[in-house]
């Protein structure tokens, strides 16, 4: 670098960010030890804040606009400095550029169930997962209470912080809802908003807000949802009496399946019981139409960290995937399966790993 090329770094003169990515939350300008002229321009555009640091002390703090720098418009700066009015030399100073805008792209999920206690099925474990958005409120408390000297602040610095609030407050949040088990499905955008005053009130000395939380899905353990098809089924069949004739209509398959083992019998007395149904309904007595067995839905079982974990539903395993837990290369299991796959390599799984991106190429 020649002389004149030197003159003309010596002073920074124009002082602005524009953000070509979608994840900082923080920036620092460049200075590389030149400095600041006095008059310099500094540009803050919209969704952003900038604030200005000396020596460690926070120091002005510039709202979206284009500012000519001055001792009258820098105050702080200038009692920290102890400049007199007028003071025209350059000086030395970090600016922090501070994202305002809303970031969207939060995922979180429980990977340990949350238990909760209700009136009707009592202690109940819950798994959930879904979405939130974070927002820089007060730029200078994110600065003193998170971002220190980083100089390039993103959200995946903060974001497992926010999830593991998120669960730590999940269960208090659903616990306090007062709304029973079969009614949280109905209620999930209360519950929301709910949770994201909560997490914006614990996040206030971080500067940081939860405008939006959303609740994708909240599920049980496979026992409570026989229980709940049980309770259903019953309710459709309207009294005891149905809810046996169903019962053993269910029983036929099992019988058929299990010849020698008890099969026979249960299947004998079925049939009977048929027989007199055929009876009645040739004698003119209604028939109660008996329909076909509900299906079973796969359990799956994946390898987190070298040790088994599940079974898990497909409404489970998203949570698994918003968790981190299952990934393209994650081993996975399920009857029917000669040997355990990659989740990339199981046709049932493409569609809950469309959103997750392949492992990173080697680096280097």
């Amino acid at each position: 670098m020649g002389l004149m090329d030197r003159i003309r770094g010596e002073f920074i003169d124009i002082i602005e960010w524009t953000d070509d990515g979608r994840d900082t939350i923080v920036w620092r300008f460049p200075r590389y030890g030149n400095e600041i002229k006095m008059g310099a321009r500094l540009v803050v555009r919209e969704s952003q804040v900038a604030v200005f640091v000396n020596e460690g002390r926070l120091a002005d703090v510039y709202q979206p606009g284009t500012y000519t720098l001055s001792t009258q418009n820098m105050p702080v700066l200038s009692t920290l400095k102890g400049w007199k009015h007028g003071f025209e030399s350059p000086f030395k100073a970090e600016v922090y550029f501070v994202t305002t805008r809303q970031f969207t792209d939060f995922k979180w999920g429980t990977q340990n169930p949350v238990i909760l206690r209700d009136a009707e099925f009592g202690m109940v474990r819950v798994r959930a997962f879904g979405t939130f958005a974070a927002q820089v409120v007060d730029a200078a408390a994110l600065l003193r209470e998170l971002v220190g000297t980083d100089p390039q602040f993103r959200t995946e610095e903060v974001g497992e912080h926010l999830r593991q609030l998120i669960v730590s407050k999940l269960g208090s949040a659903l616990g306090s809802s007062g709304v029973p088990l079969l009614d949280l499905a109905a209620r999930q955008d209360g519950i929301g908003q709910q949770l994201a005053k909560a997490l914006t009130l614990e996040l206030s000395a971080t500067g940081i807000a939860i405008p939006r939380f959303y609740i994708e899905n909240i599920s049980v353990p496979p026992e409570v949802e026989a229980a709940i098809d049980t309770r259903s089924r019953m309710a459709v069949t309207g009294n005891l009496d149905d809810y046996a004739k169903l019962q053993a209509a269910d029983a036929i398959p099992i019988a058929a399946a299990n010849p020698g083992t008890g099969g026979d019998a249960l299947g004998l007395g079925v049939g009977m019981a048929l027989g007199q149904r055929i009876v009645q309904s040739t004698s003119g007595a209604p028939a109660a139409a008996v329909p076909p067995p509900l299906p079973t839905a796969p359990r799956w079982f994946i390898a987190v960290g070298g040790q088994q974990q599940g079974p898990y539903d497909e409404s489970a395993l998203a949570g698994q995937v918003a968790a981190g837990n299952l990934t393209r290369t994650t081993l996975v299991w399920r009857s029917g399966q000669a040997a355990w796959q990659p989740a990339d390599q199981v046709p049932e799984l493409a569609s809950l790993l469309a959103d997750v991106p392949p492992p990173l190429p080697p680096q280097g």
